[in-house]
């Protein structure tokens, strides 16, 4: 399967000011983070190069970016994927996400304010798309909702981190994100997490977001079979 890059020309904004392969890899970064990349899906060089305008070479040096970020894995012979990832991997993942959320939770309780609009209309666009049963849009909003959560400590390494981590999780979100039962929960998760902060309550939303991030992982976890344990290579997980 090759992803369809028919979308990417609308970026091409994004790159005027700099040409490089680190913008190019923060495109593609988000587009795996809003699931339009999915796992197993070849990152073809032609067709990416030529929707965004640039040059096989600087292509070439944003693979080797995502790469380094576990996002992307090269194939001998076959090209660049987006990656698939195992059970470890999920583990690890949550592992982060809990002392990277947690944190960031922790930091902000020391500040003078917070700025909860992000995470208003994160719920927003959640709740709106649920109501439309368009659940991968409901998984695109929980996404944005995670990282304004990291967002909130006020580090811009901490949200680099988080953005990173949240694009590796997207990528198993896709496969199983397809229903209201694996969702629905996790919105009301949000709504209550987002009450303690408005209240100042940020040991309520500590521990809500740590009992959120626990049950999602279980949630993963058991509905889905990822590729064994030490390989990345594309395919569809059974």
């Amino acid at each position: 399967m090759t992803v369809d890059a028919s979308g990417l020309e609308s970026a091409r904004h994004l790159l005027e000011r700099s040409g490089t392969a680190e913008r190019v890899a923060a495109i593609l970064r988000q587009y795996i983070t809003d699931g339009v990349f999915a796992p197993g899906e070849r990152l073809s060089e032609p067709v990416i190069s030529s929707a965004l305008g640039v040059s096989r070479n600087t292509l070439r040096e944003s693979f080797q970016l995502l790469a380094h970020e576990r996002l992307a894995v090269h194939e001998l012979n076959r090209g660049v994927f987006v990656r698939v990832l195992t059970t470890e991997d999920i583990e690890d993942l949550y592992v982060v996400r809990r002392a990277t959320e947690c944190g960031a939770l922790r930091r902000a309780a020391e500040l003078s304010t917070v700025d909860l609009s992000v995470l208003e209309q994160a719920l927003h666009d959640g709740r709106a798309a649920a109501r439309a049963e368009d659940w991968r849009s409901v998984g695109t909003a929980s996404i944005h909702f995670h990282q304004a959560l990291a967002d909130l400590a006020g580090s811009e390494r901490l949200s680099a981190t988080m953005r990173q981590v949240l694009a590796e999780t997207r990528l198993f979100f896709v496969l199983n994100e397809n229903t209201r039962e694996f969702y629905e929960p996790f919105l009301d998760c949000h709504d209550k997490i987002l009450r303690d902060l408005r209240r100042g309550r940020f040991d309520a939303a500590e521990a809500a977001l740590d009992r959120y991030l626990r049950d999602a992982e279980t949630r993963l976890l058991e509905l889905s079979t990822p590729a064994p344990r030490g390989t990345g290579t594309p395919g569809t997980p059974r």
